[in-house]
């Protein structure tokens, strides 16, 4: 787990080294932008004396950002919705991506790059399991997590960010009708539909230019519980790196780690690379 948080350090170090701040002053307003990708794998094997079973896979995603800046207010959003499948030959179909996703986060001026702040996230996914025809451990809104509260904010840019609230509210919402026999849901108790938590959150947000048209996106979410165990801290790390082909064409690489007692003892990860049609809007 240490040597996760400093590899996840180093990364976000190594990159603000080389990052280029605009030396423009931002002006007040809405700044929106957003993406639209679709993310497409496949493999085909015929007579192929190596072996290797054919399959498809797509991904469908939404990155979208709008932030607005007026005096010595800032409000920044990001909704990330994401779902993707994969079908190998002669098996189910598969989810290979599954994810919807809301962060906001409201600062007030208070000295240099310091902002007073409250922030909200939410995140969920949308649909249960493919390959069986009853419901599976998970669905939409079962679980979901809600997470607010005050805080202090350092923020350089649109780009670069940290926010820090050590007196964070956490819900995880759950369908009771799924809970585990005799077992805890998501670290909901069999029966309830709800868990209350209440602990430090640390948000960390960083993009930047590697090199022309190659650009990596960082998100760092990390959550202690005081109430249990606050010594197993919840993390959330993704990366996403994108190589721009042309104005509709890339290669994304995108990497995720989760790690969560209450869900899995252990380091969930996903890696998901191919060749991406986007949209800009």
């Amino acid at each position: 787990m240490r040597k996760l948080l400093l590899a996840i350090t180093i990364v976000f170090g190594m990159t603000s080294l080389h990052a280029q701040e605009a030396d423009e002053t931002p002006k007040d307003g809405w700044t929106k932008t957003g993406t639209i990708s679709f993310l497409l794998n496949q493999s085909s094997f015929d007579n192929w004396v190596a072996g290797g079973q054919s399959n498809l896979s797509g991904t469908l995603g939404l990155n979208y950002d709008f932030n607005l800046l007026k005096g010595d207010w800032t409000w920044d959003n990001k909704l990330i919705a994401a779902f993707g499948i994969t079908k190998i030959k002669g098996e189910d179909a598969q989810k290979s991506d599954d994810r919807l996703e809301w962060n906001s986060l409201l600062g007030k001026k208070a000295s240099g790059y310091w902002y007073y702040s409250a922030f909200f996230n939410f995140k969920t996914q949308f649909a249960d399991d493919l390959d069986s025809d009853t419901d599976g451990p998970t669905k939409f809104l079962s679980p979901a997590y809600l997470q607010f509260g005050p805080g202090m904010l350092w923020k350089k840019s649109d780009n670069l960010k940290v926010n820090i609230a050590p007196a964070t509210s956490k819900l995880v919402i759950v369908d009771k009708d799924l809970t585990l026999p005799n077992e805890a849901y998501f670290g909901v108790e069999e029966g309830k539909s709800t868990r209350f938590e209440f602990g430090a959150a640390l948000g960390a947000y960083y993009k930047v230019n590697l090199m022309e048209n190659v650009s990596m996106e960082n998100i760092l979410n990390l959550y202690s519980n005081y109430l249990e165990d606050p010594q197993n801290v919840d993390l959330d790390y993704t990366m996403n790196l994108v190589m721009t082909i042309n104005k509709y064409l890339s290669a994304n690489l995108a990497f995720q780690t989760i790690y969560d007692d209450n869900a899995f003892e252990g380091f969930q990860t996903r890696q998901v690379f191919g060749l991406g049609i986007n949209y800009g809007f």
